[in-house]
């Protein structure tokens, strides 16, 4: 602990930008009669090549390369999961045991050639809430035009069969007349997303996020699944410190 909060305030220093912001961030639930998610999100960005936050997901390079136009990195890295639900949260769910929001991380590879950019994660849950994990690859581009900057990409994901029975299975002691048994096995989704950035000056900017995630085949069969597409969103004020 003593070496990574070392680690993290000689990674500040030699930072050569630092954003902050924060702001509310919703998210739908695909769960039947379920409210979205709302709560307050940090958002930091900064990468030094040694260390880097992307808003709430934080790394450490361990291999890589960096040139004028180009960069590509191995780094641990880790992540919020804000899944889950309680069997109060809706009638439909009522005696269902809870499943909680938990911490994913593992091995990421970053890979960026002018203006496009292209990453490949493999992810566990970190908290052992279950034995799942994921298999995720994105691909994005930056597109730049005056104050307005957009960031849109697409990416792709394989969810093990222990991540889908955690989060859109029914076990026998859940089963009741509305619920059958269900069991899936491992699938595959993909989302569309952006980020959105307006500078009002050269510190201060507005900052969104924007997401809309196609749930694989085996999610949208669970008899507890209303909705096929999780949409989730973020608006801040982010502040950038340059010490260029």
């Amino acid at each position: 602990m003593k070496y990574f909060l070392l680690l993290m305030s000689t990674s500040l220093l030699l930072a050569e930008k630092l954003t902050l912001g924060l702001g509310p961030y919703i998210q739908t639930q695909p769960y039947k009669d379920v409210d979205p998610i709302l709560v307050p999100s940090p958002v930091i960005f900064y990468d030094n090549s040694l260390v880097y936050a992307r808003w709430t997901r934080f790394g450490i390079y361990f291999l890589g390369e960096k040139t004028d136009n180009s960069s590509w990195g191995l780094s641990l890295s880790i992540q919020p999961r804000p899944y889950g639900y309680l069997g109060s949260d809706s009638a439909f769910l009522e005696g269902m045991d809870e499943r909680k929001n938990s911490f994913e991380g593992g091995l990421a590879l970053s890979m960026q050639k002018e203006k496009t950019f292209f990453e490949l994660m493999f992810f566990t849950d970190v908290l052992h809430k279950n034995k799942a994990y994921i298999l995720k690859a994105e691909l994005g581009y930056e597109y730049k035009s005056g104050d307005l900057s957009l960031y849109p990409g697409l990416s792709a994901h394989y969810q093990s069969s222990d991540f889908l029975n955690y989060y859109y299975g029914v076990k026998q002691n859940e089963v009741n007349a509305q619920r059958t048994f269900y069991a899936p096995n491992g699938g595959y989704g993909f989302s569309l997303h952006s980020y959105i950035q307006y500078s009002l000056t050269k510190q201060l900017s507005l900052f969104s996020h924007i997401k809309v995630e196609k749930l694989s085949k085996e999610a949208k069969e669970s008899p507890l699944v209303e909705d096929a597409t999780i949409t989730s969103g973020l608006l801040s004020l982010i502040y950038t410190f340059d010490y260029e």
